[in-house]
């Protein structure tokens, strides 16, 4: 085997966002472009050799391919190791806890999450640190910075490995450990819930249905669904990982899981339901009748962890995006414990985590999880909720009844535009923008504006300063409207609008969601002049 030098140039636009790059998979499949990518992260983390680094991913389109071109490229540029998933799956928690578990250097996660997968779909790539984490800022700036000035990128001229079966084999001087992309993170799980009391629950008749939406997450939801917690077969569905997910749209939320949601409705309806993405590391909550906000759920899993044995000694705190409703702030004053309000991305949570500041962490984009990975995870989400069902024995809307009734109820919708055009996109923000000192004490729709900024977060373990994070007004009543912009899409870019009304525990939570948001919902409106701008008079996607 050779070592290859290809002289190669900077590709524009290869500038990662909050979660890697992202692009479209046609894109990725060009001459070179995994390549340089790869060499720039090699490069702006001071070199791969001696070093030792996790790859997988979520098994779409194009995975398999690059993953045999990073491997030859860790080979060429002197890494020692590379734990890779077999046939190249890994969860993207999972990951996180094998680079954790193993004290790697790092890893490289093939996914773009929700988004669709195939040949003229979406693809993704992200750098996570040692710490199991995304790559902070720093790093990604790194990064990028290298993508404009690379020249060069080192591969190991020699023919696929076979990734079908666990264990060891040799690339060039570099030892390729092929493992089961399940069993330790399963291990993990069974540290963290008590796994004999949620059998018994579902051997006394609990039912549920798990939507793995043709993503990563179905092996390991067989295994510790129906596998470790003897769940019936069949009771996950759209198992079996594919390029394209099924043709489908792997975003757990009521719109793209909509087969799990009609179930969920039904007379037929189990008693659980749950869904995950592409990658594993969102969820998606519903009880019988009832779906579950991802900012409730949130709320619900802080003021509840202490069931888990996992959790018992309590928590240290909690943190939310600061899009996310405030469900949770209002848990953790209750109960005496920390919390925080960050930008959106996961990678804000490590500096809280690894101080020891938090415990659980959420977004309201369907993504929680706790100190025990740095990444959200999907699965351990839905196995919180299980064993504290299992433990109050009660079902899941008689728990938030009792939740609303206790903290008060948050009610909160997303509203996304999505391909909207940048430039259009970017007035509208600025638009608003050059206004938020004059809307305090204005009127708009019949609500009265009490506060307007734009967000930044100064981060409280290492100072650093994150600015121009969203647009937030709130409203006298105690209603809040949050803007921002999302770049997690291929195709121009998303504007999110999110919405929220509070109700305290004495009110009637019974209200349709949409109709309680009804009024923040319009002035919003007319602030932003949405429908001016964009042409769109409803969201493309609402939940």
């Amino acid at each position: 085997m050779k070592t290859e030098i290809v002289t190669t140039k900077p590709i524009e636009g290869q500038k990662p966002g909050t979660s890697g790059l992202r692009k479209k998979t046609r894109m990725f499949m060009a001459p070179g472009y995994v390549e340089n990518f790869v060499q720039a992260i090699f490069n702006a983390i001071g070199g791969a050799a001696g070093k030792t680094f996790v790859v997988g991913g979520d098994g779409r389109f194009f995975n398999a391919a690059a993953i045999q071109t990073i491997l030859r490229m860790a080979a060429a540029n002197g890494a020692v190791r590379v734990i890779v998933g077999q046939n190249g799956l890994l969860s993207t928690p999972a990951a996180s806890h094998l680079i954790r578990l193993h004290g790697t250097d790092g890893g490289m996660i093939l996914s773009a999450s929700h988004n669709p997968g195939g040949v003229d779909q979406d693809f993704g790539l992200k750098f996570n640190t040692a710490n199991g984490g995304p790559a902070p800022e720093n790093v990604t700036e790194a990064i990028f910075a290298h993508t404009r000035t690379v020249d060069s990128y080192r591969i190991l001229k020699s023919g696929d490995l076979d990734l079908s079966t666990p264990g060891a084999q040799s690339l060039g001087t570099m030892t390729v450990d092929v493992v089961d992309p399940v069993q330790d993170y399963q291990a993990l799980m069974e540290t963290l819930f008590d796994f004999d009391k949620i059998r018994k629950m579902l051997a006394n008749g609990f039912t549920l249905r798990f939507d793995a939406m043709h993503a990563v997450t179905g092996p390991y939801a067989k295994a510790v669904l129906e596998g470790a917690l003897g769940a019936p077969d069949g009771t996950v569905l759209n198992a079996i990982p594919s390029e394209d997910f099924g043709g489908g749209h792997p975003d757990p939320n009521p719109v793209w899981a909509k087969t799990l949601m009609d179930l969920m409705m039904s007379e037929a309806a189990p008693d659980f339901g749950a869904a995950s993405d592409g990658d594993g590391d969102r969820n998606m909550i519903v009880g019988r009748g009832l779906y579950i906000t991802p900012s409730d759920s949130l709320a619900v899993l802080a003021a509840n962890a202490h069931l888990a044995p996992g959790y018992a000694a309590g928590l240290a705190g909690v943190a939310r995006s600061m899009p996310t409703s405030r469900a949770s702030d209002r848990v953790a004053e209750r109960i005496g414990i920390r919390h925080y309000e960050t930008p959106t991305g996961w990678k804000f949570f490590g500096n809280l985590l690894d101080a020891g500041l938090v415990t659980l962490c959420g977004e309201e984009s369907a993504g929680t999880g706790s100190d025990h990975v740095r990444e959200k995870d999907g699965l351990w989400a839905v196995l919180l909720w299980l064993n504290i069902l299992a433990e109050r024995k009660v079902s899941v809307a008689e728990i938030m009844t009792d939740h609303w009734r206790t903290y008060g109820r948050d009610y909160y919708s997303r509203h996304d535009y999505e391909a909207v055009p940048s430039e259009i996109a970017e007035r509208l923000m600025a638009d608003l923008r050059a206004r938020l000192t004059d809307l305090a004490g204005q009127s708009f729709a019949g609500q009265t504006v009490s506060a307007a900024d734009e967000f930044s977060y100064t981060d409280p373990v290492d100072g650093t300063v994150s600015s121009n994070q969203g647009i937030r007004i709130t409203f006298e009543g105690d209603a809040r409207s949050v803007l921002r912009l999302s770049g997690t899409g291929t195709e121009g870019t998303t504007l999110r609008v999110y919405l929220e009304q509070y109700a305290p525990p004495s009110a009637d939570h019974k209200r349709h969601t949409q109709e309680a948001l009804i009024g923040v919902r319009n002035a919003v409106a007319e602030i932003s002049g949405v429908a001016t701008l964009t042409g769109r008079t409803q969201p493309d996607v609402m939940t």
